[in-house]
């Protein structure tokens, strides 16, 4: 009996991949949201590897059909990385094996790292001009590289051989190894950002950045008219709460148009959305910060158009205190820029988030000048940070 491996590429461009062991130890390039199907009979066992600049990064290794009837799949950086990889069994999450954020938990921690840990992973850890971390090299070859590694992704992904040659090797290495449930197709998904693979249907992929969890609600629009709409303040339906650092898929019908805010207080940064537009049928998204910034955001197309919006750094700690307004629960805030219940606009607030954001990156004063995030198959990817 044969299966199938997914390999799906959710980034904004050509992507290769090394493929041992099925298409004939033939290498695969995938374009920007597409799908490539690989036969992979029962017994089988290989690797899809991502390419970056000719060197191996990224890897999932698979055996279908393994001991007990069971597929075995794990993700592993052994061998270097240079994007975002996870994998899993089709339609079973907890199955899955790597982290979707990979590269950008690796460049945050070299961000962090002192003088001396940076000198020592100088020669295998690659940036560009902008001192972002691009690459890095095998892990297996630079002990100073694993010990960096397993300060963010220790237990996510392979990092270093595992149990091999006698060695007992590291326990959450080795736990990467478990078997999966059964014998299913694989979904192998590729990314540069979020490479949590890509869910059917309309909705939300709804991600939390900071550590503890976080409470959303979503507004539908009580009406909806040419460039107008009848915000809902009273009414949020659904209410999630998102573990930290953890992400969750929002169904929601098409009808819906609207927003989702962090918890139900103002002010609040809005990422504005509508599932299905009337012209074209595809998911249409803004981040705003009309009713106030608790925060940064983010909107991103999920149809591997690559489209993105928002920001991701924090603008509410340094303001000035004339640009405030305290939630009723005492968070601070950045005031709304254009008025409500509470008084009129904050000129404070509007010239802050002018300097710091931009009317490109998010509505600050409404009208135009904001770049709108389409996603053909009615599902946007709304990061809060």
């Amino acid at each position: 009996m044969s299966r199938n491996i997914f390999v799906t590429n959710l980034s904004g461009h050509d992507q290769e991949f090394e493929v041992h062991g099925w298409n004939n130890n033939q290498n695969i390039t995938v374009g920007p949201g597409q799908t490539f199907t690989i036969n992979a009979p029962d017994g089988s066992s290989g690797a899809i590897i991502a390419l970056h600049d000719g060197h191996e990064g990224e890897q999932a290794e698979i055996t279908k059909n393994g001991w007990g009837g069971n597929d075995f799949i794990d993700l592993s950086n052994i061998v270097g990385a240079g994007g975002n990889m996870t994998v899993q069994q089709v339609n079973n999450p907890a199955t899955r094996k790597g982290d979707p954020l990979f590269m950008q938990h690796l460049n945050d921690a070299w961000h962090r790292a002192d003088a001396g840990r940076r000198q020592a992973l100088e020669l295998c850890v690659h940036r560009d001009n902008n001192d972002n971390v691009t690459r890095i090299d095998p892990i297996k070859d630079w002990p100073a590289l694993e010990n960096f590694v397993r300060t963010f992704a220790d237990g996510k992904t392979y990092i270093g051989v595992g149990a091999w040659n006698g060695s007992p090797g590291n326990a959450n290495d080795n736990n990467q190894s478990s078997a999966a449930q059964g014998n299913t197709d694989i979904q192998v998904t590729y990314n540069d950002g979020d490479a949590s693979p890509p869910i059917g249907g309309p909705g939300i992929i709804l991600r939390n950045h900071r550590t503890e969890p976080q409470t959303y609600a979503f507004y539908n629009n009580y009406w909806n008219g040419n460039g107008t709409a009848g915000a809902n303040f009273d009414k949020p339906d659904p209410i999630i709460t998102v573990s930290g650092n953890d992400s969750v898929f929002v169904p929601l019908p098409e009808s819906f148009k609207g927003r989702v805010q962090r918890g139900t207080l103002l002010p609040a940064t809005w990422a504005e959305f509508q599932i299905s537009a009337d012209n074209d049928g595809a998911a249409h998204g803004d981040i705003s910060l009309q009713q106030g910034c608790d925060g940064a955001a983010t909107i991103a197309s999920t149809d591997g158009s690559g489209r993105f919006n928002g920001f991701q750094h924090e603008i509410v700690s340094g303001a000035p205190e004339a640009a405030v307004r305290y939630k009723p629960d005492g968070t601070r805030a950045l005031d709304t820029t254009v008025g409500n219940w509470n008084g009129g606009p904050n000129l404070a607030a509007i010239q802050w988030e002018n300097q710091q954001v931009g009317q490109k990156r998010a509505y600050i004063v409404g009208g135009s000048g904001t770049d709108d995030v389409a996603s053909a198959n009615k599902c946007l990817a709304v990061d809060f940070y």
